[in-house]
This record gives structure tokens, C-alpha cells and sequence, in this order.
């Protein structure tokens, strides 16, 4: 399964998402600057890390190539929840897994409810309740 794809970074926006150092990041903030004599446009792209909240700097040239995650989202269900760990089950699969609960969804996740997930690089986060 291909988890990565390249782009242009000038095609970047806020919001996007983009690989620093092999983490998948969120785009925040791009600063650009105009070419030079000699070069081309420089890009400074700031990005927040989708599992680790870290921020991340990418510094490239406008016409470089960037690698950017695949990002699956899908809509799985609460079987049951022990401390900060909530059992799903995927609607399409019928995969049975654990997954950590953020701390900003403590109170909102329970059994029976429907919660979105973001799913890269092998990784799993539990991303809004529905």
C-alpha cells in the first residue's frame, strides 16, 4: 500500500497536510520569499505533527518536490471504554481494535457512539466524536 505521495510545495495551502522528517504533519503557516537573481522562490512551510503535536519546519525551494501522507478517515464505532482506552469497531471491516482517547475527548466518548478517525503511515488518532 503506497503511503506517501510527492507534490510541488508551492501547491501546498493551510490545512494540508505534508511529511517533515517522515511525520506526518498539518500545515499551519507558509512564508514565502520572491526569487532571487541566481534562484529560485524559498518556502518556509510550519507544520504541527498529527500524533505528537510537535512543530515542525520545512524549508525548500517553491518548485521542489514534497512528500505528502495518504490520510484515510473513517467512521468507527465505540464498543466499549477502559480508562483512557476505547474499544472500535470498523463499520466496513468489522475490525475489532484499542485506541487511545485524546484528552480533549475524555468526556465525550461513549459506548455506542460514532467517532471519525485518522488513520497514516500505520498509525491511528481518534479525531472528533459524531
Amino acid at each position: 500500500m503506497v503511503e506517501k505521495v510527492f507534490s510541488i510545495a508551492k501547491e501546498l495551502r493551510v490545512g494540508k497536510y505534508v511529511l517533515i522528517d517522515d511525520i506526518p504533519c498539518r500545515v499551519v503557516q507558509i512564508e514565502s520569499s520572491k526569487p532571487g537573481k541566481h534562484g529560485s522562490a524559498k518556502m518556509r512551510i510550519t507544520a504541527i505533527g498529527v500524533f505528537d503535536g510537535q512543530k515542525k519546519t520545512l524549508l525548500s525551494p517553491g518548485d521542489a518536490d514534497v512528500e505528502v501522507p495518504i490520510i484515510d478517515r473513517k467512521a468507527v464505532q465505540v464498543m466499549s471504554i477502559s480508562g483512557n482506552t476505547a474499544q472500535v469497531m470498523a463499520k466496513d471491516t468489522y475490525e475489532v481494535y484499542d485506541m487511545d482517547i485524546p484528552e480533549e475527548l475524555q468526556g465525550q466518548v461513549e459506548a455506542g457512539k460514532e467517532v471519525d478517525i485518522l488513520e497514516t503511515m500505520g498509525r491511528k488518532k481518534m479525531e472528533r466524536v459524531r
